[in-house]
């Protein structure tokens, strides 16, 4: 996966008897001395063959009103999020709806940081912020009710988080999506796409 999907979070486990790899280009939420931040990615084109074609591909998921309006409303589902649990005179959204390019593909990408409140700490925001409105939607209750009535197979670990919580306090947790989990000789992978009402079956 290093090889042909390399990401931010690269990650391996080994747990009782089952193996997990992944290459994940998102984080869920990450607190670094009461500094928290979420960064939504909604918003995916294919990469260019050279700059020519990746600038038109930007221009086209900038112009995209069915994109942007999953990433506006997924960049307040976050700031909903981090309000929960961080003081809200420090909540700001930096950057915005910016282009982040990968092996393959380009996504958009935003970030929302604010201070955490001094009574809260990294299992609290984990839990405002848990699980990540871009793989569940929005409002999260409801959106997890028709996931569970409508899909057929259990998520397992798709679309949950690989990370740490530190001794000091801080935390970095990952979005568990483009991932292989091994298990008696069989590989399973999961994908998913954002369903919104102007999606086409």
């Amino acid at each position: 996966m290093r090889l042909v999907n390399p990401s931010p979070y690269m990650f391996f486990c080994d747990i009782n008897g089952f193996q997990v790899v992944g290459s994940s280009p998102e984080a869920l939420v990450r607190l670094s001395d009461d500094k928290a931040s979420l960064r939504p990615i909604a918003g995916t084109r294919p990469r260019g063959k050279d700059a020519a074609e990746d600038l038109s591909h930007e221009q086209s998921l900038l112009a995209d009103e069915k994109e942007i309006a999953e990433h506006v409303m997924l960049v307040d589902l976050a700031r909903n999020d981090l309000g929960r649990v961080a003081k809200h005179s420090t909540i700001e959204v930096e950057p915005y709806q910016s282009i982040e390019h990968y092996s393959h593909v380009m996504h958009i990408v935003s970030g929302v940081q604010g201070i955490l409140e001094e009574d809260k700490d990294a299992f609290d925001l984990f839990a405002a912020a848990f699980p990540a409105g871009t793989l569940v939607g929005a409002p999260k209750v409801r959106a997890m009710e028709l996931i569970d009535e409508i899909e057929p197979n259990l998520r397992g670990i798709y679309g949950g988080t690989v990370g740490y919580f530190a001794k000091n306090g801080d935390m970095d947790q990952a979005i568990a999506i483009r991932t292989i989990v091994f298990s008696d000789g069989k590989y399973c992978f999961q994908a998913g796409a954002g369903i919104v009402a102007d999606s086409v079956p």
